[in-house]
């Protein structure tokens, strides 16, 4: 008898373990999001981004990450499917927001944000990503288009570039890669 209520107890603490992880992790891209600087949330064309792009650094330095630079604008229906596509899975989410500071910049006919973007590489459609180092080292220039498999986001796509280029893993980068000529 004790051997079967040892037995359910396990099975009920198993449950409920799994169960609250679950539950985390559905709710961890909202909490996440709650507690992000307004930089890593919306396309602005208002913001400064040379004053975000600072912020971005010394919180990319606080926390020991890279910054992710997102180039896009709220016209822009991939930047919108590509920010469904991060909302819905909670563990690309939580990879992204745990390795790299996301910052995201405008570019649209209201405000192209010139002298920032002439400070970057080219881009060759939006959204358009840069990595650099909590230094501000540019490490690399990327087409999300490479991270499409059918016409949609990958989930094996994303979580292997954004482990690919975390800091435990850049150190030994050289800077401005293209990100063709490393895939």
């Amino acid at each position: 008898m004790r051997f079967i209520n040892t037995l359910l107890i396990s099975l009920f603490m198993s449950n409920l373990i799994v169960t609250s992880s679950n539950a985390l992790a559905n709710n961890s891209t909202t909490d996440i999001s709650k507690a992000l600087p307004m930089y890593s949330k919306v396309y602005d064309d208002q913001r400064d981004p040379f004053k975000d792009a600072n912020a971005a650094l010394a919180l990319a330095q606080q926390t020991n990450r890279q910054i992710l630079i997102e180039v896009g604008g709220n016209w822009c229906s991939w930047c919108h499917k590509m920010d469904t596509f991060l909302s819905n899975n909670p563990e690309v989410y939580n990879a992204l927001h745990s390795k790299y500071v996301l910052l995201k910049i405008n570019v649209s006919d209201s405000n192209e944000n010139e002298d920032f973007m002439k400070s970057l590489p080219p881009t060759q459609g939006y959204p358009h990503m840069y990595i650099s180092t909590a230094q501000g080292k540019m490490i690399l220039s990327k087409d999300t288009a490479e991270l499409l498999e059918d016409n949609n986001y990958s989930k094996a796509q994303w979580l292997s570039f954004l482990e690919q280029w975390s800091v435990q893993n850049t150190l030994t980068q050289t800077p401005i890669a293209n990100s063709t000529a490393n895939q």
